[in-house]
């Protein structure tokens, strides 16, 4: 019965937080609420998982690409 409720409440929670990520994805705020979500329903929803690793593989790559060009302004002047 207790865990019953853990995972209710873990998933509505998570639900809520990732419909605020969603939210600030489009105006302007935190994408880590939309990450702080997903990783909250990943205990319970499979596709969840698959979602936080996507997204996880997506800021990285966008880190690396400003990193590089950061770079190159950088030494460029």
């Amino acid at each position: 019965m207790e865990y019953q409720l853990k995972k209710h409440i873990r998933i509505t929670v998570g639900s809520v937080f990732a419909a605020f990520g969603i939210i600030f994805f489009i105006l302007p705020g935190s994408m880590f609420v939309l990450l702080l979500g997903l990783m909250m329903l990943s205990y319970d929803v499979p596709k969840a998982r698959e979602w936080l690793r996507w997204c996880q593989n997506a800021m990285s790559q966008s880190a690396r690409k400003l990193d590089a060009y950061l770079l190159k302004r950088k030494f460029k002047n």
